[in-house]
Formats: C-alpha cells, sequence, structure tokens
C-alpha cells in the first residue's frame, strides 16, 4: 500500500519538507526513524530526502525552494534553466526570498531578497515554485557585474523563444526602478527589431553612434539552392546594392561550422549583393575597423 507522502515525493524530485510530512500526519519521531534507518536523509535542517544518494541539479532546486519556503521562488539563472533556457548553467541555485525573512545557510543555494511582491511573479503552469521568465531574466540583468552579459542574456531568452522581447519592455515597466533600466529598454527595442544575438546589437549601436541607416535584421533570402536562409545585418546602398554583413560567433570557427558559412555565402552571393564577414570578437574589440570596411564598401549616412 502506498504511503501518504510518495505521490508527494515523486512530484518534487523525491524531496519533502518538514512541515509537508506534519500536515500528513508523519510526526518527528517518524521520520528521525527513517533517516537512522539509512532510508532518508536529511538534506537541511528543513527538508528530506526519500533516497540517500547525491542530489542532481533538478533536486537540488527542489531543496532551496522548499528551504525556503513561504512564498519564496526558484529565481534567476536556476529558473531560467528551468525553463528550458540553453547556455547559461550555473552550479549554484539561487532562490528569491522576502527580505524580512532569515534562513539557515544550505550550501550551494544562494537566498536573493527582493521588497518585491513574489507572488506577481510566480508562474502559473509550474508545480515548483518557479519565477516567470520575464522577471528571473530582468531581475538577474539588472543585478549581474558585467552590462555585456546582461544584455546577452535578454537576447538569449528571446533568441531561444522563452519569452519576446515586448514582453520584457512590458515587465521591465513593472519593475521600475530597476539598475540599467534605459539601457536594457534600448536593447530590447534593437531585440524586436530582429536583433538576435548581443554581437547584432553591438551593430545596431555602433550605426547610431556614427549616424548611420540602421541595418535590417535576419532578412529572409532564398539562396541558390531555394533554400530558406536569414541574413544576421543588411543595407541598402544608394546605387541599389545590397549589403550584407555576417556576424560569426566563436562556434563559426570549428571546421565544420566554418565550411558550412562558406558554403551558405556562396548561395547567397548574387550581382547586387555584397557579403561581408566579421567575428564577434572584432565588433567588441575593433569595431572601428569593421565600420571602415563596412564604409569603404559604400555604407554611408
Amino acid at each position: 500500500m502506498e504511503e501518504p507522502w510518495e505521490p508527494l515525493a515523486r512530484r518534487q524530485h523525491g524531496l519533502l519538507a518538514r512541515r509537508q510530512l506534519n500536515a500528513l500526519g508523519i510526526d518527528a519521531d517518524r521520520v528521525r526513524n527513517q533517516l537512522l534507518a539509512g532510508r532518508w536523509a536529511l538534506r537541511s535542517p528543513l527538508v528530506v530526502s526519500t533516497f540517500t544518494g547525491p542530489l542532481g541539479w533538478q533536486e537540488r532546486v527542489w531543496l532551496g525552494a522548499l528551504h525556503a519556503g513561504g512564498t519564496a521562488l526558484v529565481g534567476g539563472l536556476t529558473a531560467l534553466e528551468w525553463h528550458g533556457l540553453r547556455g547559461w548553467h550555473r552550479d549554484e541555485v539561487t532562490i528569491l526570498v522576502d527580505d524580512e525573512l532569515a534562513f539557515d545557510p544550505v550550501p550551494g543555494l544562494r537566498f536573493f531578497r527582493t521588497r518585491r511582491a513574489l507572488r506577481d511573479w510566480r508562474s502559473p503552469r509550474a508545480s515548483l515554485p518557479l519565477c516567470r521568465v520575464e522577471p528571473a531574466a530582468l531581475l538577474f540583468a539588472g543585478y549581474e557585474r558585467s552590462s555585456r552579459s546582461a544584455v546577452g542574456l535578454l537576447a538569449a531568452v528571446v533568441q531561444q523563444r522563452l519569452t519576446t522581447a515586448d514582453r520584457l519592455l512590458v515587465e521591465l515597466e513593472r519593475l521600475r526602478p530597476l539598475r540599467r533600466a534605459r539601457t536594457f529598454r534600448t536593447a530590447l527595442v534593437d531585440i524586436a527589431g530582429g536583433a538576435q544575438s548581443l554581437a547584432e546589437i553591438d551593430m545596431g549601436r555602433l550605426c547610431r553612434r556614427r549616424d548611420l541607416p540602421p541595418p535590417r535584421r535576419q532578412k529572409r533570402r532564398r539562396d541558390a539552392t531555394g533554400r530558406l536562409r536569414f541574413t544576421d545585418c543588411e543595407w541598402d546602398l544608394p546605387d541599389g546594392t545590397v549589403l550584407v554583413l555576417e556576424i560569426d560567433g566563436s562556434f563559426h570557427m570549428e571546421v565544420e561550422h566554418w565550411e558550412d558559412d562558406l558554403a551558405r555565402q556562396r548561395r547567397l552571393s548574387s550581382r547586387g549583393r555584397i557579403i561581408v564577414r566579421c567575428t564577434a570578437r572584432e565588433l567588441r574589440d575593433n569595431p572601428a575597423g569593421v565600420l571602415a570596411d563596412l564604409e569603404m564598401h559604400g555604407l554611408c549616412a
């Protein structure tokens, strides 16, 4: 016969809070017996696991949520990874908690205190007390030390289709005041205009600073084989030529990607279309050189 705690444990990756066990009629003595028998393990003063092996990432997330309890939410990069974000993993689990509450420290957990109403941020679709994508991303970005990393994260959550730039802009207004809000607003307008990466956002900023026409981003093109492609940045030049800038990230340097990019460039090339390539590192470290090359090909104010 199934024990009353088992369905709940399955939903919570084998983790249970002592308060949950008490609500199910399982007192401290029964919990202590399970621990002494080696069937359960104490993971924090307030949380036990119904197994004794090491905790994986999902189990540690549940540990943080159950340890904090109340209105606490899984937040930051932890929440975004739970929503599906790729490429931004951190081992430390972030838990958003009410500023007035006190918690025993737990290794691997970071409690981020806020005076804001956490109940307004909770995702309605998750059994885990999980922050929605938009406040999780913007709050992390607001406190991230690097402005470039902060904007890169906002581009990533849109590019990976976890949310949209418009939703982030709406949430940004709700979060006022927020550090770097003006920077985020400008970046999100760029993202809404088609920028899919931090490098494309950098290109838009460069054009504004030099009073150059803004690029069309992620323009749909059919290559010579009929395959649908999206170019990073395009400008219509005065003589009717189309100038295309393709921005290569670090993964483009791998042999397989490099050869694919060469084939892509050949098949997108045509009479009246000039294709120029640069790396994201060049755009970041030598923007004047990239702009000089574009101006040499006819880009002008």
